[in-house]
């Protein structure tokens, strides 16, 4: 099954981008870093005036992922290009539950290969959860290697204890 990315341009999209955020976060997170951390991060980095913060200070794009057969929104991804590294920060990719292991991911990655290539950047990079194995054995699949290991305070008390992961334009 193929999935379209649909950019995320007006109002009404950045709302509903944010609404499928909160679901895919609730659904996913809690059992990994616990609710009080979910609730905190939703609204830190996933919520609605996040969301327009990071495309209005961040250069932020967003894209709806939209199976091809039946229009269904499966899921969200997002990121950024940073012209200090020339690389691709892949912010987010997240997949509503019933979508996961249908290839999505897979195709997700090959978007932004794309992506990297059409615009001339060297690498493509992301973070993501240390016990998050799923996605870790995902992003290893697909070429990345893992570049650095961080714990970043992100206030409250919480703390996202990450690996970084990088692709390089060679490698795509």
């Amino acid at each position: 099954m193929t999935i379209e990315f649909i950019p995320v341009k007006t109002s009404e999209d950045r709302t509903a981008l944010a609404a499928l955020a909160s679901e895919i976060w609730h659904e996913y997170w809690p059992a990994l870093i616990g609710e009080a951390q979910t609730d905190y991060m939703v609204e830190q980095f996933q919520s609605l005036s996040a969301i327009e913060r990071d495309i209005a200070e961040h250069a932020y794009e967003y894209w709806f992922l939209r199976a091809a057969d039946d229009d269904r929104i499966v899921g969200y991804t997002g990121g950024h290009v940073e012209s200090a590294t020339n690389r691709f920060f892949i912010s987010k990719i997240y997949l509503r539950a019933e979508e996961r292991g249908r290839g999505f991911a897979g195709q997700t990655i090959r978007f932004y290969e794309d992506l990297c290539r059409t615009r001339g950047l060297t690498a493509m990079y992301l973070t993501v959860n240390k016990h998050n194995d799923l996605a870790i054995r995902a992003y290893l699949a697909k070429g990345f290697e893992t570049i650095d290991s961080v714990e970043t305070d992100i206030g409250q008390g919480f703390v996202m204890d990450d690996y970084i992961m990088e692709k390089r334009a060679n490698e795509v």
